[in-house]
């Protein structure tokens, strides 16, 4: 077995920088940079024989512009549910109460209607146990 390991022709790295395999790099760096360079001359180049298209006149889009805003003159607007008092009527039955320097409070429930909400949320949550989700 030793005799196989003798004869393995193994290259160690030396102590010290490996000059060649640093010319190596230094010579693919300036390979990568003129091909760079000979790639950026070319696009310049079709670039500048590519001729631009001229531009569309505005008059074309003003037409269409003019045609979407007819458009969505004609458009019926969707109904609106009449059901709720207005903004102006809830501001009026309002009357907030004021603090000793003037400031209005905010409008707080009254206790009644939080103890209904409270006692059927109570049911809720007892059916929910009943069905053993909760």
């Amino acid at each position: 077995n030793s005799k196989a390991y003798i004869n393995l022709n193994v290259k160690l790295g030396g102590l010290g920088p490996d000059y060649e395999a640093i010319k190596e790099k230094v010579k693919k760096l300036k390979q990568q940079k003129e091909y760079a360079k000979q790639i950026k001359e070319h696009n310049m180049k079709s670039i500048a024989s590519v001729q631009r298209s001229p531009t569309k006149p505005q008059v074309v889009s003003s037409v269409s512009r003019q045609r979407a805003l007819e458009y969505a003159k004609k458009i019926p607007r969707p109904k609106t549910f009449t059901a709720r008092q207005s903004d102006e009527e809830v501001k009026e039955e309002r009357v907030l109460p004021q603090t000793l320097k003037g400031n209005s409070l905010p409008q707080i429930a009254s206790l009644e209607t939080l103890q209904s909400r409270h006692e059927k949320e109570k049911q809720v949550v007892a059916a929910f146990r009943a069905l053993r989700i909760l």
